[in-house]
């Protein structure tokens, strides 16, 4: 069995895994545009912080430890075409020579790529790079780029453009290198996957460790000027330009599908690769999983989420049906989590607008419980919000925004085991959850917030 694998990612190391781990004897190869395979993406910020002293150690796993699992790896080799008849993927090295690699099933994996969101100046010809201080953070190559920058220009001003999960991560590593930061959000609020009140207890959290927050700028691109870039922003006063030493963009993504579509694989929502729940594109042979593909939402159905929980799941039934198993995705529902600075916001399942975006009758209660007993010293509020559906009570989503060591994680997971196994939100109440007063009360934050539904 010769499986091969394009990726080098969550969801492609999760498959060859799982396929050597089911099939000793299989020869699985992996074919990674970059020099590091498996590496954690979502610690970027944490090294750049300085939490993370050396950038080895954001690898899950070291090289050795995937070639003494069985795995082969072709580094820095790019895929370039796929050829669903003659079972063969035609790869590229960095010397330029061309090959075709034959297969007997194949997995791609090729994750997603940074949207510039029609930003002039961000991509294309002419446009602004690591030279001018300008990076487009999605990879460990930029995180490499922006440490030269930090140490070599020594920038003192910093616009980061997008505040989501690593936009925010970002903003508190700069913080800490004693940078002047700016972060620019075209929404009305920073983490959008919040409910915008909840939203703002963040970005006050934000404002409080030194970060000018703008929200509701639209970045309409990027040009040089004679200090350094500057940003061209447009809010409700106008157009502004903002000046600063470093720019760093993390704009989102879409799914990177070229490959596929190429080759014959249809999309679906997001424009991401269409997968069944094996992860079977529809061509013979040829599965996918990861950030490239869709997803199974057990409350919207399919969708597109890319998430790296999503992929290691996704790579490991990928993994598991190429040597030939019967493994199902179970499907998610959207769970994450941030810190920042001192606070950690979560969500898990849906909002009450996306459930009523979907025609389904929700409303919502929200209190701000402490995070354990009063009495104990350090007790914190934390500010809960659980979704339902009016008419069967069914627990649909829940929102968290409380101080980091507050068990917000923790709390969010409860919560999506709930939804999984689809309790009402009265029967949170019924859950037998530990108790201790540094830690929490009897009924807890959850249970405490829950009891206001009737």
């Amino acid at each position: 069995m010769r499986l091969l694998i394009i990726g080098g990612s969550d969801a492609a190391i999760m498959a060859g895994l799982r396929a050597r781990r089911l099939d000793p004897r299989a020869h699985v190869t992996l074919v990674v545009a970059d020099r590091y395979p498996n590496y954690s993406i979502c610690g970027i910020p944490y090294h750049i912080a300085g939490d993370v002293s050396d950038w080895h150690d954001l690898a899950h796993r070291t090289r050795t430890d995937l070639e003494a699992a069985g795995l082969s790896l072709r580094l820095g080799v790019r895929a370039t075409a796929i050829d669903v008849a003659a079972h063969a993927v035609t790869v590229a090295g960095s010397d330029g020579n061309r090959e075709a690699m034959g297969y007997d099933r194949l997995v791609v994996a090729t994750g997603a790529v940074p949207a510039v969101n029609g930003i002039t100046g961000l991509s294309g010809p002419g446009a602004l790079g690591p030279a001018d201080g300008v990076h487009l953070l999605h990879g460990m190559d930029q995180m490499h780029e922006i440490q030269r920058d930090l140490a070599v220009r020594r920038p003192r001003r910093a616009v980061i453009i997008g505040a989501g999960y690593i936009g925010m991560e970002m903003a508190e590593a700069l913080i800490r290198r004693g940078l002047d930061v700016t972060l620019l959000q075209r929404g009305p609020e920073v983490l959008p996957t919040l409910d915008p009140d909840l939203g703002s207890l963040v970005r006050d959290e934000l404002s409080r460790h030194g970060v000018h927050v703008r929200v509701g700028t639209a970045v309409r691109g990027l040009r040089r000027g004679e200090r350094g870039p500057v940003v061209i922003g447009e809010d409700t006063t106008g157009v502004r330009e903002i000046g600063a030493d470093l720019v760093i963009a993390v704009t989102g993504v879409r799914p990177n599908t070229g490959l596929l579509t190429a080759a014959g694989a249809t999309t679906g929502p997001g424009a991401a690769i269409a997968v069944d729940d094996h992860m079977r594109t529809g061509l013979p042979d040829v599965y996918a999983a990861g950030d490239g593909v869709t997803t199974k939402h057990r409350l919207l159905g399919d969708t597109w989420l890319p998430l790296g929980t999503t992929a290691h799941k996704q790579g490991r039934i990928a993994g598991e049906n190429a040597v030939g198993g019967d493994a199902a995705f179970a499907g998610v529902i959207g769970t994450q989590v941030v810190k920042v600075f001192g606070l950690v916001a979560a969500r898990t399942g849906l909002r009450e607008d996306e459930a009523h975006d979907v025609g389904i009758s929700a409303r919502s209660v929200t209190a701000t419980p402490d995070d354990h007993k009063a009495y104990y010293p350090g007790s914190h509020p934390i500010a809960i919000r659980l979704t339902g559906d009016s008419d069967t009570g069914r627990l649909l989503g829940g929102q968290l925004v409380g101080a980091y060591g507050a068990e917000i994680a923790k709390r969010s997971d409860v919560l999506a085991a709930a939804i999984f196994t689809g309790l009402t939100v009265p029967q949170l109440c019924d859950l037998d959850l530990a108790y201790t007063p540094p830690l929490a009360a009897p009924w807890d934050a959850v249970q405490a917030v829950a009891q206001l539904w009737d």
